[in-house]
């Protein structure tokens, strides 16, 4: 029972960091029940998890019908890819409507299209940015399952390039998908590796930026992956407060490192010295972040590296840290 009892724990306190106050007149959806199914155990748990596990409830048919119709917007929306050219398939998506991973799933969209030349073949999955309802799919494990699907059906699994950006609260059994009080699950690092293996897209950048994501390394670990964590397996990230722009790895990573032409392994270091920074300057127990680039990896990273702008951009909305200076 330590353990199932550690879970919940974990997820509460998850569901506990989303803040009901919006700078704006808009009030994003809450969470305000706590999305444990009655008697489940913590084998129950994983077993869900690793099922891509999806609670819906509460859903308006008008709703449903709206949402339908902004999938298939999006999934039709996707461009081919070009033979010859190695094209980057960009998926962003915000596992939990917090406006934090709303706002971090949009702009991680735009910075990475722009950097892998991938505009007309990203497709991004949020919920509200705070300001308004969401006009974009929601995140959910079904969506994301639905989107790398029809990315298989478009690419060439030979020459081309998944990159998948996932954000939201995280727990020891994986990311968790948490849409107010309608939608519930979550995503084990076994079945996110089964979708994809499944699909046979074994080229793909993958990062996750949640707590505990250190431990999808070694279930999607291949000599064609590259993949970068916000933490260890053991470990809690920072940011995820529902006021924030950005977590510290979404800031770290994608609102800094990732807008310079530089590689990923060196955009991996710069964010790995500035969580650090932050991290330490606040005095919060370090959540040590994890990149594995594996072999064959460095090769195809090194051609879409080089087509990155020469140009940066400047780094958008409030630094990840400021709501923890304001105290």
């Amino acid at each position: 029972m330590v353990a199932f009892r550690f879970i919940i724990v974990v997820l509460l306190a998850a569901l506990a960091g989303a803040s009901t106050a919006q700078r704006l007149t808009y009030r994003a959806p809450q969470h305000t029940r706590a999305p444990l199914p009655v008697g489940a155990t913590p084998e129950d748990f994983v077993a869900f998890a690793n099922g891509g596990m999806q609670i819906e409830r509460d859903r308006a048919p008008d709703d449903q019908l709206a949402e339908h119709r902004r999938l298939v917007s999006a999934l039709d929306g996707l461009l081919p890819q070009r033979k010859g050219v190695v094209d980057a398939y960009v998926v962003s998506i915000a596992l939990d409507s917090d406006p934090v991973f709303g706002r971090e799933a949009r702009e991680a969209g735009k910075v990475l299209a722009r950097r892998y030349d991938a505009v007309g073949r990203t497709i991004v999955f949020a919920g509200s940015d705070g300001t308004g309802p969401s006009d974009l799919p929601r995140g959910s494990p079904d969506h994301l399952s639905l989107a790398v699907a029809r990315i298989a059906e478009l690419m060439d699994r030979s020459e081309d390039v998944l990159v998948l950006y996932t954000t939201s609260h995280g727990a020891p059994i994986g990311i968790i998908y948490n849409d107010a009080d309608q939608g519930y699950g979550a995503i084990s690092p076994n079945r996110l590796a089964a979708v994809l293996g499944a699909l046979g897209i074994d080229r793909r950048l993958v990062i996750v930026s949640a707590c505990y994501s250190g431990n999808f390394v070694p279930a999607l670990a291949n000599a064609d992956t590259a993949i970068l964590t916000a933490s260890s397996g053991d470990r809690t990230s920072f940011g995820c407060q529902s006021d924030n722009d950005w977590t510290f790895y979404g800031d770290a990573l994608i609102n800094h490192a990732l807008r310079k032409a530089q590689s990923i392994s060196a955009a991996s270091s710069e964010a790995l010295t500035l969580v650090n920074r932050w991290e330490s300057n606040a005095q919060l127990k370090p959540s040590y972040p994890q990149t594995m680039i594996g072999a064959n990896a460095t090769r195809w990273l090194e051609i879409i590296d080089r087509r990155a702008p020469k140009t940066s951009t400047e780094p958008v909305g409030r630094p990840a840290t400021t709501l923890l200076e304001a105290k």
